[in-house]
């Protein structure tokens, strides 16, 4: 299950997933257990600039209209490696405001030119038709689907990440602006 309720008061709260940060903003990689999650967090924190937040379960609240990520304290800095176990000693991050959720989803579900979509964590990962520009009130962030094993996988998650920020302009696909709607 990728979304669940948040209380209004902000509370921290559960969510299966784990969490990276690039220059201090965070990335979500939601998806079911053997997605695929924590082989492109390996493969994200190899990369520079970004630093483990959280694997396997994570904590996430809403505040001032933005959504923030830590660790469990009892998972922190620990990681799953398939094959080794769970390796700790990783450098981390506290805290983060997460600007990009990724489902790691199998290769065939990855859309090409996807429309822009919204991730809440009040709501299931379908939430589409919302222009993804910036984080909207509420904690709504990007979200794309991509297939976390593909070798291209964390260079994709970089590239979302600086087009959610508005570094990277996108004419097509899922940080694209959406039409106008003026006539000629």
């Amino acid at each position: 299950m990728i979304g669940f309720q948040m209380d209004e008061d902000g509370e921290w709260r559960l969510q299966h997933g784990g969490c990276a940060a690039y220059r201090g903003m965070g990335v979500l990689l939601l998806g079911p257990p053997g997605a695929g999650k924590s082989d492109l967090l390996l493969r994200l924190l190899d990369r520079e600039g970004w630093k483990l937040v959280a694997d396997d379960q994570l904590l996430l609240r809403h505040r001032d209209g933005v959504l923030l990520a830590q660790a469990p304290p009892a998972l922190k800095g620990m990681l799953e490696v398939r094959g080794l176990g769970v390796l700790e000693g990783f450098e981390t991050l506290d805290q983060v405001t997460v600007g990009l959720a990724v489902a790691c989803v199998p290769r065939r579900q990855v859309p090409r030119l996807p429309l822009p979509r919204l991730w809440r964590p009040a709501s299931p990962p379908a939430v589409a038709g919302q222009a993804a520009a910036a984080i909207p009130p509420g904690g709504a962030v990007p979200l794309v689907a991509l297939h976390p094993l593909d070798a291209s996988a964390p260079r994709k998650v970089e590239l979302g990440l600086l087009a959610a920020w508005g570094l990277l302009s996108c004419h097509a696909g899922a940080f694209a602006p959406p039409p106008s709607s003026g006539s000629a």
